[in-house]
């Protein structure tokens, strides 16, 4: 087993490199995790927290708003903030094997005799179900496509169970349905941005996540001490168990956009063990902040990114926050042909299956300025020629406009937006002028 050369990249050196940079916000008053907790991140969204003083839970902390911003990600990944696309891209392009290791930090402490209570399990709002983990990347293994790392928010029910939100038709309902005696999963909390960055992609059915986190920075692995898997070992908290074939209630939630989600019969997941850091750090995702809207957006970008480039020049993606960080981007491309804005567009809603809207502009225009995307839509986008309409297409259940059916693909129409110079036209007479 290869032996790791490197110091296991972690959250604790993540928060010292923002804390010497005079970003991290350290709270010693006392806060409490249920309520407390959410007022004071809303407060400062966007901001990374440090919360050091948990009434009730000695030697924990809470950490949250340490990935709110594209910033933070260029910080940890050591680039600038306009070639994370690109970056990402690349890591899902080509991912690389982790090392493995045979001792962690993550591993500090085992408790075999599961008491969730003891843990700074958040409540952040009255109507929620339930106590919360927002931050948790689940960790399977699909017997037909191997290592599968993604995020399921879990509502805890018990000392020892969780009820867990499953989407239907992805990586770990698939596996799940495969494993009729239960699916072996471990839950990683206080995770290193760029491993979080990770689990939010989506990349090909058999790339595993961890591979390509491997491929944007040193991402050792441990074997779990209770379950059949391999987990990130630069983490702060492990739960390891077994999804099991019993449901109970889930919800109702803040989710991303703001609103409250729904309840529904949902798989109970059990505790088999707790693994931690000593004075452990609990990751607090606030639900619809700017962390959460960063961490599910951004990920998008890069499989947008790489199918416009299929049909196109593509030149950058953003996921707008006025989109609720999910359903609205805009696409970047240098056009080299008539039809690349409606190809461009056709693209996007492949790379990003979700997408609702997306506009197209040249690189002339500032995608990081939603000012400037207006104005090429207020002077190159003509409805009759640059409008595209895709009635009745699969959709997000994160939008609650769209046709929503129990068990079932939500459904929406689709809408693009061609802001790009007419083909042919005298180009001269679209370009925004200056006095430099």
């Amino acid at each position: 087993m290869e032996k790791a050369a490197f110091a296991i990249p972690d959250l604790r050196a993540f928060l010292s490199a923002l804390d010497a940079a005079g970003e991290l916000t350290c709270i010693t008053e006392p806060v409490a995790p249920h309520f407390e907790i959410a007022r004071e991140i809303s407060r400062r969204d966007g901001q990374p927290v440090l919360f050091e003083n948990l009434p009730g839970y000695p030697g924990w902390r809470i950490a949250s708003g340490y990935v709110a911003q594209r910033e933070h990600y260029a910080r940890a990944l050591g680039c600038a903030p306009g070639d994370l696309v690109r970056r990402m891209a690349e890591a899902i392009a080509h991912p690389q094997p982790p090392a493995e290791v045979e001792a962690a930090p993550c591993q500090e402490v085992v408790e075999t005799e599961v008491d969730l209570d003891r843990v700074p399990i958040p409540r952040y709002h009255p109507l929620d179900g339930g106590p919360y983990i927002t931050a948790g990347i689940t960790v399977i293994h699909d017997p037909d496509y191997g290592r599968n790392v993604s995020f399921h928010r879990l509502m805890r029910i018990g000392r020892d169970r969780f009820v867990a939100r499953i989407v239907e038709q992805r990586g770990t309902d698939t596996a799940w349905r495969k494993s009729p005696a239960g699916l072996p999963m471990a839950v990683c909390i206080g995770v290193p941005p760029h491993v979080l960055l990770a689990a939010a992609m989506s990349p090909e059915k058999g790339v595993d996540e961890l591979a390509v986190a491997q491929a944007l920075a040193p991402t050792p692995t441990v074997r779990a001490k209770t379950a059949p898997l391999r987990i990130p070992a630069g983490v702060e908290l492990v739960l390891e168990g077994v999804l099991t074939h019993e449901f109970t209630t889930e919800g109702p939630f803040p989710d991303l956009t703001g609103t409250m989600d729904g309840t529904r019969e949902q798989p109970i997941f059990r505790v088999t063990a707790i693994t931690h850091r000593r004075e452990p750090i609990f990751h607090a995702l606030l639900p619809a902040g700017l962390e959460h809207k960063q961490l599910m957006g951004m990920p998008r970008e890069p499989t947008i990114f790489a199918a416009v480039n299929e049909v196109a020049a593509c030149t950058g993606v953003r996921i707008t926050p006025g989109g609720c960080s999910w359903l609205h981007a805009v696409v970047q491309i240098e056009k080299r042909g008539p039809e690349d804005g409606r190809q461009a567009i056709e693209a996007a809603f492949r790379g990003h299956p979700s997408l609702k809207h997306v506009v197209i502009v040249e690189t002339d225009v500032d995608i990081d300025d939603p000012a400037a995307v207006e104005w090429a839509i207020a002077t190159r986008f003509q409805a009759d020629r640059g409008l595209h309409v895709f009635p009745d297409q699969p959709s997000s259940s994160l939008d609650p406009s769209a046709r929503q059916a129990p068990g079932a693909k939500a459904r929406t129409a689709k809408m693009g937006l061609d802001a790009t110079i007419s083909w042919g036209a005298e180009r001269e007479g679209y370009r925004r002028m200056g006095y430099e």
